[in-house]
C-alpha cells in the first residue's frame, strides 16, 4: 500500500489581516454596488482572520487585465511550486531526480505549456517523468489529486510521485465586476499552494499515513451550482447558496455507501480532513455528521489563519495534522467542488 512521505504547505509572503481586505473591498465596490453596506458583514462572517495572497493589498485595486494577470499567475505558480516542492522534497529525505511522476493540480489560471512541464525545466528533474495536469477541479482537486497520485503509487512499487496543488484566486479578481458573486467570492478565497510526496510500497513509511481508497461522484443536473464563466475580462466566479443544502442532503449518505465498501462507519473516521468551503459548509457537515468533539477542529483553524484557497486548502488541513499529531485509525479527506460534485480519499493513520 502506498504512503504519504511528506506533505508541505507553505506560507506564501502576504498574510493580510481579514479587517484590511474588507476595507479595501468597500472601496472598490462602493460607487458601483448599491447593496455594498448590506453586505459587507459577509467579511465577519466567514471567521476568517487572516488570508493568503500572493502579492501586496495595493496590487488588486490597480486597474490590469485578464492578460496581466494570467501572465502573473504563470510567474507566481511556478515561483510558489518550487519553493513547496523543495520543502517537501527535504522532508521526504528524497532526491529530485527520484520522482517518477508529477500530478500538477489547478483551477485558477492557464497555461500551455502547463505549469509541470515549467516545473520540470527549472527544476531539471527526470525529463522522463510521467506527468498529469489536471485543470477545473475547484476546490475539488486537492483530494481528487491525492487520489490519481496513489494511484500511480499503486501502479508502480518503486514510483515516487509528486502531487502539486496552486491556486492563486485573488488573481481571477476582475475588479470592475461589481456583481453580488464577485463580491462574496472577494471576502472569502485567498491563494496557497501545497506539494505532497507519496511512495510506492518498495520505499519506506514516512508519516505513517496511507491512502487505502477513494471515491468521486457528480451530482447529476447541478452544473451551475459552482464554477466559472469566462469573459474578456477572466475567470467570473459562480457559486450558489444552495451549496450547503446539498451537503444536507447528499454528504451523509454518500460518505455512509463509500465507508460501507471498506467494511468501515462513520464513527470508525478519527481525523477528518475536510475542504472547509465556508463557515456555512463547515455547518452543514457538522449539523449532517453529528460526529463527536470539535472534529473540524483543523479544518476552520486553517481557513481561519488562510482562507478559502480552492483545491489546497485540504493539503494545508492534512499537513496540519501530519504536523501536529493526529489519532491512530482512519483519516477521511473530503472536498466538494464544480460540477458539482465530492471527492473523498480514505487514509490509514498509524503513529510511527
Amino acid at each position: 500500500m502506498p504512503s504519504i512521505a511528506s506533505v508541505s504547505g507553505i506560507a506564501l509572503p502576504y498574510k493580510v489581516p481579514q479587517a484590511e481586505v474588507k476595507a479595501q473591498a468597500r472601496a472598490l465596490f462602493a460607487p458601483n454596488f448599491p447593496q455594498v453596506d448590506r453586505l459587507m458583514p459577509a467579511f465577519d462572517n466567514t471567521e476568517i482572520v487572516t488570508r493568503n495572497f500572493c502579492k501586496p493589498i495595493s496590487y488588486y485595486a490597480e486597474p490590469n487585465t485578464f492578460e496581466q494577470r494570467n501572465d502573473d499567475y504563470i510567474s507566481n505558480a511556478l515561483e510558489y511550486s518550487i519553493q513547496a516542492i523543495e520543502e517537501c522534497v527535504a522532508k521526504a529525505g528524497i532526491n529530485n531526480e527520484e520522482i517518477t511522476d508529477l500530478v500538477f493540480v489547478s483551477t485558477t489560471g492557464l497555461a500551455t505549456p502547463s505549469i509541470d512541464a515549467l516545473i520540470i525545466n527549472k527544476m531539471r528533474l527526470d525529463p522522463h517523468i510521467n506527468r498529469i495536469p489536471v485543470w477545473g477541479l475547484g476546490c475539488g482537486g486537492g483530494v481528487s489529486g491525492m487520489a490519481k497520485a496513489n494511484t500511480l503509487a499503486k501502479a508502480n512499487p518503486d514510483a515516487i510521485v509528486l502531487l502539486v496543488a496552486v491556486e492563486l484566486c485573488s488573481l481571477t479578481l476582475i475588479n470592475n465586476d461589481y456583481s453580488k458573486s464577485n463580491f462574496i467570492g472577494s471576502s472569502l478565497f485567498s491563494d496557497g499552494v501545497a506539494a505532497v510526496i507519496l511512495k510506492g510500497d518498495n520505499h519506506t513509511n514516512n508519516t505513517g499515513v496511507k491512502p487505502v481508497a477513494s471515491s468521486s461522484k457528480l451530482y447529476y443536473d447541478s452544473l451551475e451550482v459552482m464554477g466559472w464563466d469566462f469573459k474578456d475580462t477572466g475567470f467570473k466566479v459562480l457559486f450558489s447558496k444552495d451549496i450547503p443544502t446539498f451537503i444536507h442532503q447528499n454528504i451523509r449518505g454518500d460518505i455512509d455507501a463509500f465507508l460501507a465498501k471498506q467494511n468501515l462507519e462513520l464513527k470508525d473516521i478519527k481525523n477528518f480532513i475536510f475542504h472547509p468551503g465556508g463557515k456555512k459548509v463547515l455547518d452543514a457537515y457538522e449539523d449532517t455528521l453529528q460526529a463527536e468533539g470539535d472534529f473540524l477542529k483543523n479544518t476552520r483553524q486553517v481557513m481561519n489563519e488562510n482562507g478559502n484557497m480552492s483545491s489546497v486548502t485540504v493539503l494545508y488541513v492534512l499537513d496540519k495534522f501530519i504536523t501536529d499529531g493526529f489519532e491512530d485509525g482512519y483519516g477521511l479527506m473530503l472536498a466538494m467542488g464544480p460540477g458539482f460534485s465530492s471527492e473523498m480519499v480514505l487514509l490509514e493513520m498509524k503513529n510511527n
